[in-house]
């Protein structure tokens, strides 16, 4: 199979055999044709969200013992849209003091680059509208994947703007939360990218879905795949990492002072950038519009056509599955659980991964045995694996020649980190007694709170 190389076109002479669109199919389009797939692109990323909302609602619903949405059109369905009209018609509320333009500002800077995002994504081959041949996909660039990246990267400005301009502590704090987050794993999530990105040959969506035809890169670039699923997660501030809204923290986070349309606008963001990261997860990884292996090999027909556009949404219906179930499940980690978890895991696999790929790409290039190359490969992983973990282990443990290590409940307060007083220490007036005074529990007596 020959990769597709950056920009290039498919030959003259299968060009009307083949369904898979090429970068130099774009942009000659007619312009109701162009903007028939902007408002189509539109209302599928606005039912998307309706439809998310009460999937979420009921799925969890189901899982914890109790009824989701039920009252509004028939199973609850039109539950989504009374929130939207019921968000629209209450009360805007501005705080007194806030920098209004930023205030305003925020949750547009939010919403617009998730709308954005979405022009990239292919949803099928090229297919025939009303006698215009047409790749069912908005726009492709060579570097179609990295606008995702800005565009998800433009959006966390609105978060940390909206938590600024609120002049709210917790406000303020979720905003830098989001940015810290965002920062960490938005690198990790390019490095993933790197190992497809060199398997392709090409940065835009469209070549990545064809370099699929014979095998996902899910399969065989696994432990990018894995990696995206984490950073996917961190960058929809969902839980398990929802640290930028922790309502035990922060009350609501960056948008604790938002009300009618603006908080809807955050909330439309949020879901957007939901159906946004598992379109790209599945473009990435699961071969895009393509149909599973057991249906594209017994059916001829199952990539051409409309089709496509069902095996495409079912892909993402299962990933949007995928971030209810978790959240549903999983409690909220810690803040540096969190940060530990992008830095010293996520990123130095990325790295290690990155640099046994490009090996293995430049070693196969020159001609060596690629079994071979594969089981060095599988070999030199396992060994830093098993070398990381045993120093982990030991990291620990005291040394031998050093004091042994202080039981649970016996660390002195002045050791460091967090200290606690003693709960049965006495208090004189409120304070406790400490080392300069001579109170005893029985002159305090009943000065103990």
């Amino acid at each position: 199979m020959s990769l597709p190389v950056l920009g290039s076109a498919l030959p003259a002479d299968a060009a009307d055999t083949s369904s898979d669109p090429s970068l130099t199919g774009f942009g000659h389009d007619p312009w109701w044709l162009i903007g028939g797939k902007v408002l189509a692109i539109f209302v599928f990323l606005v039912l998307t969200v309706l439809l998310s909302m009460w999937v979420e609602r009921r799925i969890i619903g189901r899982m914890q013992l109790r009824v989701g949405p039920n009252r509004a059109g028939p199973l609850g369905l039109l539950q989504g849209l009374a929130d939207g009209v019921k968000l629209a018609l209450k009360e805007d509320i501005v705080p007194r003091g806030v920098d209004k333009v930023v205030f305003v500002l925020a949750p547009v800077m939010s919403a617009v680059p998730a709308f954005i995002s979405f022009i990239i994504i292919p949803f099928g081959p090229t297919v025939s509208v009303f006698g215009h041949h047409t790749a069912l996909q908005g726009t492709d660039l060579p570097v179609a994947v990295l606008l995702v990246l800005a565009m998800s990267s433009m959006g966390v400005y609105g978060i940390v703007l909206a938590g600024w301009s609120s002049m709210s502590p917790y406000s303020l704090l979720g905003g830098l939360r989001s940015s810290a987050q965002v920062i960490s794993y938005e690198i990790a999530m390019g490095l993933s990218f790197v190992a497809v990105f060199l398997y392709a040959g090409t940065m835009s969506t469209s070549g990545i879905v064809a370099g699929q035809q014979h095998i996902w890169y899910g399969v065989l670039l696994l432990p990018s795949f894995l990696i995206y699923i984490i950073t996917m997660m961190g960058e929809s501030n969902r839980i398990p990492f929802d640290l930028p809204e922790g309502e035990g923290e922060l009350v609501g986070g960056f948008h604790t002072e938002y009300s009618s349309l603006k908080f809807a606008m955050f909330f439309l963001a949020e879901y957007i950038n939901l159906a946004t990261l598992s379109a790209l997860a599945t473009t990435l990884f699961l071969g895009g519009w393509r149909a599973p292996a057991p249906i594209s090999t017994v059916w001829e027909g199952a990539n051409s056509g409309w089709w496509p556009v069902l095996w495409f949404l079912v892909k993402i219906w299962l990933f949007i599955f995928f971030f209810i179930w978790l959240r549903g499940s999983l409690p909220r980690v810690r803040y540096d659980q969190l940060m530990k978890l992008g830095w010293k895991v996520l990123m130095p696999i990325s790295i290690g991964w990155i640099l046994i790929v490009a090996t293995v790409r430049a070693l196969k290039n020159e001609g060596y045995d690629i079994q071979k190359i594969l089981l060095y490969a599988v070999v030199a992983v396992v060994v830093v694996l098993a070398a990381s973990l045993l120093f982990e282990a030991l990291r620990g443990r005291p040394d031998g020649d050093g004091e042994p290590a202080e039981p649970d409940g016996e660390r002195a307060p002045d050791a460091g980190g967090y200290p606690v007083p003693p709960l049965d220490a006495p208090h004189y007036h409120g304070r406790p007694a400490g080392p300069g005074t001579d109170a005893t529990r029985e002159e305090v007596g009943s000065g103990i709170h």
